[in-house]
């Protein structure tokens, strides 16, 4: 019986936190919510540094008012951000190095042609290491008018051997995003020995813009590292951007607490069973924005400090996991 007790009162507990987590979440606008998140972002960080670039990836839905393909364009929105970044568009949205379904393919162009007319560079991340697939990626974005970068690695972990240069390569100076004919994405150097060896890898290279993370195994880069790589080999001029998730917390970050779980603090919720370290967040919540900027010590000021001309927001499909929650 008393066995019988405690496992009642264990169910009783469950459900009634399943019923405080669904009262919490009633009425909040989810899209909305992230479209203010990064609203917010740009404000802050184009206060301090008018130029600087702000790109979200994936998330294309929130240029909608709707969130639909036929919705108005949301003008405050597109007017906070100078690029749109969508992985998987033509390859890689089931399985790396085989064509997207048409299908998913289909509902996103809509979105990233919102983008296009009104002046937000789309930067498509194709996950592809067949030659012949990485060529077809390249020149189905090119026939878009997009930026495209063909990933033969997920891990976003290797300077690609082919093609043998960027696609468009050129020497031009690249002083805003839409001057731009291709880029280099590589968050993880865990292929290289150290932060020297990754900085001079990329040194070597012509790419118009590249997108990194702000720290080599969580040591930031100095505002010396950031300057060396804003050349080309070719000598030209090229933004340097920092990749920063803001939709999950991630355990190998500066800002985690070893004591943190989920419901601890309160905004902190399931882990991503795909990311192992990697935690969705109620990005709404002030506790988890001021993390993410506003403070002289927030992840977004340390972008900033140290150099970099932009910030590529990760996970600003978050609200989907609170839509179908």
């Amino acid at each position: 019986m008393k066995n019988l007790f405690s496992m009642f009162l264990a169910l009783s507990l469950l459900i009634s936190a399943c019923d405080k987590n669904s009262a919490d979440l009633e009425g909040v606008n989810f899209k909305q919510e992230m479209r203010n998140f990064v609203q917010n972002i740009s404000k802050y960080a184009k206060g301090i540094n008018p130029e600087f670039v702000v790109i979200p990836q994936n998330g294309e839905q929130l240029v909608s008012i709707t969130g639909e393909k036929d919705g108005a364009p949301d003008y405050t929105y597109l007017s906070a951000i100078d690029g749109q970044g969508r992985e998987d568009l033509f390859y890689g949205y089931n399985e790396d190095d085989q064509a997207s379904p048409q299908e998913d393919t289909e509902a996103m162009l809509p979105f990233l042609e919102i983008c296009k007319q009104n002046n937000v560079t789309v930067l498509v991340t194709d996950y592809c290491f067949t030659h012949t697939k990485m060529d077809d990626s390249y020149s189905k974005n090119s026939a878009k008018g997009w930026l495209s970068f063909a990933a033969p690695e997920r891990d976003l972990n290797v300077v690609p051997d082919y093609p043998a240069q960027p696609v468009q390569v050129n020497s031009d100076d690249i002083n805003k995003l839409s001057d731009a004919k291709n880029f280099l994405y590589i968050i993880n150097s865990e292929n290289f020995t150290s932060k020297a060896d990754f900085i001079n890898a990329l040194k070597a290279t012509n790419y118009d813009v590249i997108l990194i993370d702000y720290a080599f195994n969580e040591t930031q880069y100095t505002v010396d590292e950031i300057s060396s790589l804003k050349t080309k080999a070719n000598g030209g001029k090229r933004l340097i951007i920092s990749y920063m998730s803001i939709g999950e917390a991630e355990t190998y970050r500066y800002y985690w607490q070893s004591d943190w779980k989920p419901g601890n603090p309160e905004w902190l919720d399931k882990e991503n069973p795909d990311w192992e370290g990697n935690y969705k967040v109620r990005y709404w919540e002030p506790e988890w924005q001021s993390i993410i900027y506003g403070k002289d010590d927030s992840y977004l000021k340390k972008i900033l400090d140290a150099g970099f001309d932009g910030v590529y927001l990760d996970i600003i499909d978050a609200f989907e996991y609170y839509e179908e929650m």
